[in-house]
Formats: structure tokens, C-alpha cells, sequence
């Protein structure tokens, strides 16, 4: 292989833990916070609001519901509005974390939803407001729930960028396609399979790493 190509292969793989990075930051700072919001607004909750629970319900299914590689075709004027091209790493980024915010909120709800409501409760009775039990109980209750939605997300994200670059987005899926698949190179696709596969495994340790240290039970 020449070093031409061992070139491509490492500028790939920096593109596509750049990609997943830049999405995985910005969606677990949107997410979890929505995740929370899900939770905490819900009938009977310490924030009832029930019109805005549905609200972000309906908004939040949307945007599972919807393919991501229709996402990222669909959003392609937003994209070039806001990064200045609809090709790229940061073109990919956009569909990539718009993807990954709703995906992250419900997998945090779904980890509030396993707390014992009877934390909640005695701290209600011993007057916490509604941010203290928030901050001080929900959060570190799910804790590793949190980080397994995190661990998953990323996965998901690594096996999106692998579209993303069939269509123009950089890293690994575009350098699969480009060199392997069109130019009849099953190395190629082979080695950016493989790189991919460690990347899940890399992340996926670290994650129940993180859930293990996380358990306090």
C-alpha cells in the first residue's frame, strides 16, 4: 500500500472521529437537558406541564421518525446556510447532530423513568425545589443510564458518518466508497470496515467503563 493511500486512510479516520466528536458534543449538550425536560414536564412530575410535554413529544418523535439520510438531504439549505457548503465534515456535522439530539433525549428519559419515584418524593418532603432534585437526584440517580445513552449514541453516530460519506460527508464512508467500492478495491473497503469495527469497540469500552465507575448501587 503506499503512502499516498496510508495518507487517505488516517486524514479518513481523523474526519470521521471529528465528525462524531463535533455532533456528540453539541447533541449531549442540547439532548440531556431535553431528555431532563421530557421527564421533569410530564403529569405528576416535579415541572407538570402537560401541553409542553406533548409538545416535545411530538417534536422529538419527528425527528426520530425521520431517516437520516433523508434528514441530511432535506436539511441541505439549513446546512449551507450555516456551515457555507452542503459537502464536507462540518456539512456533515449539521444532519449528524440534528439526528442525534432526539435519539439522546429518549434514551435519558428513559433512564429517569427507572429512578425510584420515592427519591423523589422524600425529597420533596424535605423541601427541595424543583432544580435541587433535578440536580441533586435525578442526575446522579441516572447516571449510568446517562452514559449509556451517550456510549449508544456514538455508536449510532459512527455508523451515520459511514453515510454521511457516501453522499459527500468526508471520512471513512466516502474513502470506502471512493477507493473501494468504485474502484474495485476490497482492501480498501476492507481496512475502513476494520478502523470503523475498532472505533465502535474503543467507544463501547469506554462507555461501560464509564456506566461501571458510574454505578453506585
Amino acid at each position: 500500500m503506499s503512502s499516498a493511500m496510508i495518507d487517505l486512510i488516517l486524514t479518513a479516520t481523523l474526519d470521521t472521529l471529528y465528525m462524531v466528536a463535533i455532533s456528540g458534543v453539541i447533541a449531549a449538550l442540547i439532548g440531556i437537558p431535553l431528555g431532563v425536560l421530557l421527564y421533569v414536564t410530564r403529569p405528576g412530575q416535579v415541572l407538570a406541564q402537560p401541553v409542553l410535554a406533548g409538545v416535545l413529544g411530538v417534536v422529538t418523535n419527528i425527528g426520530r421518525s425521520i431517516p437520516f439520510i433523508i434528514l441530511m438531504v432535506a436539511i441541505i439549505p439549513f446546512t449551507r446556510a450555516l456551515v457555507g457548503t452542503s459537502i464536507g465534515t462540518n456539512a456533515a456535522a449539521v444532519p449528524l447532530t440534528i439526528a442525534a439530539i432526539p435519539f439522546i433525549a429518549r434514551l435519558v428519559e428513559g433512564a429517569l423513568n427507572e429512578i425510584n419515584p420515592g427519591l423523589v418524593e422524600a425529597a420533596q418532603s424535605m423541601g427541595a425545589t424543583p432544580w435541587q432534585i433535578i440536580t441533586r437526584v435525578l442526575l446522579p440517580e441516572a447516571r449510568g443510564g446517562i452514559f449509556t445513552a451517550l456510549t449508544v449514541t456514538v455508536v449510532t453516530l459512527i455508523s451515520y458518518s459511514a453515510m454521511a460519506g457516501a453522499v459527500g460527508g468526508g471520512g471513512l464512508g466516502d474513502l470506502g466508497i471512493r477507493y473501494g467500492y468504485n474502484r474495485f478495491n476490497p482492501t480498501i473497503m476492507l481496512i475502513t470496515v476494520a478502523i470503523l469495527v475498532v472505533m465502535v469497540q474503543g467507544f463501547q469500552s469506554l462507555g461501560d467503563y464509564l456506566v461501571r465507575k458510574s454505578d453506585h448501587k
